[in-house]
């Protein structure tokens, strides 16, 4: 048996024959032409039959994968017809005298390398793009059309690179999941499997003499096993099982509205870390994300997320949920939320800018969420313009965390205004966002009713509003005893909070773990909850649970 670590794509198990992709070998050979102006009448014939099946794709791609994944062909499309490209084509079969298929090979090759040489992964992706549509034309021009068919049975699709072209032209029912050498988790083949719901790994080291071979795909730890032994294939059979049954629910309630007997409609959403987390809520029927943690973007890299960094991410979320809400929470490090590089000491003049962070001796009550960004402005402001700008992809709401004054809530907006501002004078496209404010303090439960004239929602964080409430550090094991979690006080903190919102004519929801209690449940629908943020697992039974209360 072999095994591989590799990047997950779609959470889920598939078990299977492996059927070794490989791209059709285009070796482009050079030779002088006389006659250059008849090699550009050929090349931009070629083009528009290119174009043609690039236009055919997208139609495909609509009917299977829905508008906004079929956009990829259109722009492919746009790709062939942009100026510079063609310009690149024709410079060089005029001044070498060269055939059609190496000048679009060499620019082919020559624009690659470009986007591959970009620092940011969203233009490093479009260098796979270019390829596609070169070795498209090549292909045309050179009368090599032929493609390896796929096997009879289902099979696990294994290559070292997937173009969106040669994923979207796969017989969706013959695919169990996808694994790659390369690939990126947003370039455009990802996209399209977490799309099709198929399991996909990347970053596996691929051979082609896996071909024919059992192999399971382990979506939910990131492990492909190649001829698995039998304690491993009867693991594997009985996760995908139990995969199978949640898939039997999920049929059952995903695309349900979430309403009470009585005919109280509830939001039902999903806390998220990161777009595999997306797919995750699609999968269980979320109504949007209810509680994007942005700082999960932090801790999980080496450096401080780059402003081109989190936009992708923001605006690869709103794609990926269509029209439905997200909730991005702005940064909420601190306390027990700290990664290696927060400890280094920035260069004296960027202290505003770095994410270093000072050892506390409380750091729960220390500098965290809404002070800290605050404080940091330069390093917040950015945030804020990703998020701005990730607003013109999809509807986008700000939640800020740890708010326990109306002048924070009331500075942090100043802020999102000045930002909106230099966005403005610089041309740069943005999204209008709502803005919330985050419930996790007593002191913002007590001016819940101020606060609810200057917000546009209310998100209740009980996780934190739990500790502070009965002031026991829920980290610490010694006071777990002290911890309930049905405490009175905290119960009518949530009420007087639930009822100031609605004075105010304004959404709440719980995003915190008591979301998904669902002993509570009746008592948050009850009170006038609007809105129940609870990780993507949890969705599908409170659903259950909150169409059965009368």
């Amino acid at each position: 048996m072999e095994q591989y670590q590799g990047r997950i794509i779609v959470q889920k198990i598939a078990i299977g024959r492996i059927w070794f992709y490989t791209k059709e070998e285009q070796s482009v050979k050079r030779y002088k032409v006389e006659d250059t102006e008849k090699e550009w009448d050929r090349y931009e014939a070629a083009k528009d039959e290119a174009v043609r099946e690039l236009n055919g794709l997208k139609k495909k791609a609509v009917r299977e994968l829905g508008e906004i994944n079929a956009a990829i062909f259109e722009a492919h499309a746009m790709m062939l017809e942009d100026r510079d490209y063609s310009d690149s084509v024709k410079n060089i079969i005029e001044t070498q005298s060269v055939n059609a298929e190496y000048a679009v090979a060499a620019t082919g090759d020559n624009f690659a390398r470009m986007f591959s040489g970009m620092e940011d992964e969203y233009f490093r992706a479009k260098a796979e793009d270019v390829q596609d549509i070169s070795e498209r034309v090549i292909g045309i021009l050179s009368g090599r059309r032929k493609k390896k068919r796929m096997e009879q049975e289902p099979v696990i699709v294994v290559a070292e690179d997937l173009a969106p072209s040669e994923t979207v032209q796969m017989d969706k029912s013959q695919v169990l999941g996808f694994v790659t050498r390369q690939g990126s988790s947003q370039s455009h083949t990802a996209i399209l499997a977490r799309t099709m719901n198929l399991p996909a790994l990347i970053g596996i080291p691929v051979k082609a003499e896996w071909d024919g071979k059992l192999a399971a795909i382990d979506g939910i730890n990131g492990i492909l096993y190649v001829d698995p032994d039998e304690e491993t294939l009867e693991k594997m059979q009985l996760l995908q099982k139990e995969e199978q049954e949640r898939q039997r629910l999920l049929t059952e309630w995903k695309d349900r509205e979430t309403v009470t007997k009585s005919g109280r409609k509830i939001r039902l959403c999903a806390n998220v870390g990161s777009i595999a987390d997306v797919a995750g809520a699609l999968q269980n029927g979320a109504e949007g994300i209810g509680l994007f943690r942005s700082e999960f973007l932090f801790l999980t890299a080496d450096h401080c997320p780059t402003e081109e960094e989190q936009f992708q991410t923001y605006r690869l979320a709103a794609e990926m949920m269509a029209g439905k809400t997200v909730i991005i929470r702005t940064i909420d490090i601190g306390a027990d939320k700290r990664a290696a590089y927060m400890e280094k000491k920035p260069e004296p003049g960027k202290e505003d800018s770095s994410l270093y962070l000072e050892e506390e001796t409380n750091p729960a009550m220390g500098l965290r969420g809404i002070r800290l960004s605050l404080e940091k402005r330069e390093l917040f402001k950015t945030q804020l313009r990703a998020i701005l700008r990730a607003g013109a992809f999809g509807e986008i709401s700000v939640l800020y965390p740890l708010i326990a004054s109306v002048e924070e809530f009331r500075k942090a907006k100043a802020l999102l205004a000045e930002v909106e501002e230099e966005l403005k004078a610089l041309g740069i496209p943005f999204g209008k966002v709502r803005q919330g404010v985050m419930i996790e303090t007593p002191a913002a439960a007590i001016l819940s009713d101020l606060l609810a004239e200057e917000a546009e929602f209310f998100s209740i964080g009980t996780n934190d509003l739990s500790q502070y409430t009965m002031a026991v550090d829920r980290e610490n094991p010694r006071t777990e005893e002290y911890f309930d979690p049905h405490h009175p006080a905290l119960l009518r903190l949530i009420r007087y909070t639930v009822k100031n919102a609605g004075k105010a004519g304004i959404p709440v929801g719980i995003c915190g773990d008591l979301g998904g209690d669902e002993t509570l449940t009746e008592f948050f629908v009850k009170e006038g909850v609007d809105e129940l943020s609870v990780p993507p697992s949890r969705i599908l039974p409170l659903r259950e649970k909150i169409k059965n209360l009368d």
